[in-house]
């Protein structure tokens, strides 16, 4: 009697939680519990003390921290679902860096309203373009740590830029900077066919989705 009574409301939350982890799975997309490793060339391995981070282009001011400044801005730690062009995405990944909102609050953009975009550049030489609302109001993050240690080089260590509501070639590896401009231009993959935005859930993988 006891196993009966159980069962049926055990299976309906089971079909509930079925049901509300299938809504974070985007269009053509799969679970994976692993973490894949995926780069167009050489993985870069930057020595601490000569790396540094900047922010340049059409503004005011340039920035620019050592890692040391780098580490001492106020952090943040997030826990988001990642979707790779490939077709994996992995759920709850847990990132902790500096909210790109940290790093733009004091150049007063809004007085600047014709810088709309940036270019992300990285170890390596690869770029990728974002409007910059897209990095903005809690959507973006220069992360070091994941799952609370230090970000692999490669993963993208020892930091990569964080966009987890676009696919993940826009949360570029081994990021150094951020150049605000006003006109879009296309990033490193973009340039050979990759969609100009990349919104997993309308799956703009490729120019022309």
């Amino acid at each position: 009697m006891t196993s009966q009574f159980i069962s049926p409301g055990f299976k309906r939350r089971a079909r509930e939680a079925d049901s509300a982890f299938k809504e974070r799975i985007p269009p053509g997309q799969y679970e994976t519990k692993d973490f894949p490793v995926l780069s167009a060339g050489p993985t870069p391995r930057t020595p601490l003390d000569q790396w540094n981070f900047s922010i340049y282009g059409e503004i005011a001011e340039d920035l620019k921290w050592t890692w040391d400044e780098f580490l001492r801005l106020p952090r943040e730690t997030v826990t988001v679902d990642i979707h790779c062009v490939t077709k994996w995405s992995k759920l709850d990944t847990v990132w902790t860096g500096v909210s790109v909102d940290t790093l733009l609050k004091d150049l007063n953009l809004e007085a600047q309203p014709g810088i709309g975009y940036l270019i992300a550049f990285c170890d390596g030489g690869y770029t990728t373009n974002l409007p910059l609302p897209d990095v903005r109001g809690g959507k973006a993050w220069i992360a070091y740590e994941y799952d609370g240690k230090p970000i692999t080089p490669e993963h993208g260590g020892p930091a990569r830029l964080l966009v987890p509501h676009l696919y993940f070639w826009k949360s570029a590896k081994w990021v150094r900077g951020l150049k605000l401009v006003a006109q879009n231009k296309a990033g490193f993959w973009e340039s050979l066919g990759y969609h100009d935005y990349g919104d997993p859930w309308k799956e703009q993988r490729y120019a022309g989705d």
